[in-house]
């Protein structure tokens, strides 16, 4: 059975750093192109960046471009999401995916973590 696990969620402050962690199981994940993204109170989930099996293609959302980075080690089954300069826009649920669907605006993909909470506030 395939799951996606989150780790690294929290309470920040504005300007501050977190990393989330995405672990996975059930197969490995090291040809899938793995993805990140965000579900606000209120909204709709929206994609935040996704990363090619390689690590090479990596694709942001305008909106958290030069603050966030993914990264993955597919040795380990596992991505990462690199968060500076949160701001409390960022304030929001998020997911991990994998087997992300590509498009112009990626919004589907085969597996989706449970998610973690990330709360930016002072």
């Amino acid at each position: 059975q395939v799951q996606l696990v989150e780790s690294g969620g929290g309470l920040v402050q504005p300007g501050g750093s977190l990393r989330l962690s995405c672990a996975a199981s059930g197969r490995t994940f090291s040809r899938s192109t793995m993805g990140w993204f965000r579900q606000a109170p209120g909204k709709e989930r929206e994609f935040v960046a996704t990363i090619s099996p390689t690590g090479v293609v990596i694709r942001y959302a305008d909106s958290v471009k030069g603050r966030f980075t993914p990264s993955r080690d597919n040795a380990k089954n596992t991505v990462f999401l690199q968060m500076n300069n949160l701001k409390p826009e960022d304030t929001a649920v998020y997911y991990c995916a994998a087997d992300v669907v590509p498009g112009s605006v990626p919004t589907s993909a085969n597996y989706w973590g449970q998610g973690t909470q990330v709360t930016v506030s002072s």
